[in-house]
């Protein structure tokens, strides 16, 4: 669905705020891997679209001209965490395997997306 957007610079996420109800879009880093969408939040709990996703998981994805609705969750497992912050380091700041992860890798909080399939 969105594999020949993989290369895309950004993503538009919208999630729907805890305390309004009402939808709230962000512009944000992004790596597509095996269905899902990765985001690394590098204020971790504290970001308000993170909470948002803790509250409700439903959220709308845009990438280029592709929009679709899906659940987004914290990146739970070692190795779907860890994938997640080797993808959005490779994509944005070039990270080469055998190499130490940049700090922004190292320190933000995975998020992933299950898009429909």
């Amino acid at each position: 669905m969105f594999e020949r957007l993989a290369e895309a610079d950004f993503a538009y996420l919208t999630t729907i705020g805890r305390k309004t109800g009402r939808p709230h879009r962000i512009e944000i880093w992004f790596a597509l891997h095996d269905g899902r969408v990765y985001m690394l939040s590098g204020g971790g709990d504290r970001a308000d679209w993170v909470k948002n996703i803790r509250k409700n998981g439903r959220v709308r994805i845009k990438v280029g001209s592709r929009t679709v609705e899906a659940r987004a969750r914290i990146a739970r497992s070692g190795a779907e965490d860890q994938r997640a912050r080797e993808l959005l380091d490779r994509k944005y700041m070039t990270w080469k395997p055998g190499k130490k992860l940049s700090s922004w890798a190292r320190g933000a909080l995975p998020v992933a997306i299950d898009l429909p399939r």
